[in-house]
């Protein structure tokens, strides 16, 4: 066990935070997102966290992670097909978190939904938990500790 470490990062999850740079980008997705058929042999690497929710993990990543401060886009969440302005309620629960645990809080941007697919697909890593809302994915890009 370690101090000031919360429990929901395996170390799996911890090795790939610490082995991101700054500028690489980690998702976490819900159960319905296809992490494992994105996270091909060539793609990220899929990191199972079934038992927890996204909001979950999204906090314990924003816990030790610094979003990047550089971009103007930091956390990108999946439009929803035909509604793009809406705001699921993973998502609004996401800004509340970003807001509450970020060092650096920033506000959410959206990109529709195969844009979305295809970033993940060049993420660092993908995160897929046990989230049952629609639209629980989330992309966040990785900052510098000053």
């Amino acid at each position: 066990m370690l101090r000031n470490i919360n429990p929901l990062l395996s170390p799996d999850l911890l090795h790939t935070l610490r082995a991101m740079g700054h500028g690489d980008e980690i998702v976490i997705a819900d159960a319905n997102f296809p992490a494992t058929s994105t996270a091909t042999s060539t793609g990220p690497t899929c990191i199972r966290a079934d038992g927890s929710s996204a909001s979950e993990i999204l906090e314990a990543v924003l816990s030790v992670m610094p979003l990047d401060s550089f971009v103007p886009d930091p956390a990108l969440t999946m439009q929803v097909v035909g509604d793009p302005d809406a705001v699921p309620e993973a998502v609004a629960d996401f800004q509340t978190i970003i807001e509450t645990t970020a060092d650096i809080p920033a506000q959410i941007q959206t990109l529709e939904r195969f844009a979305f697919y295809d970033r993940a697909a060049r993420a660092f890593a993908i995160v897929q938990t046990g989230e049952r809302r629609l639209y629980g994915n989330i992309i966040l890009k990785k900052g510098v500790i000053a």
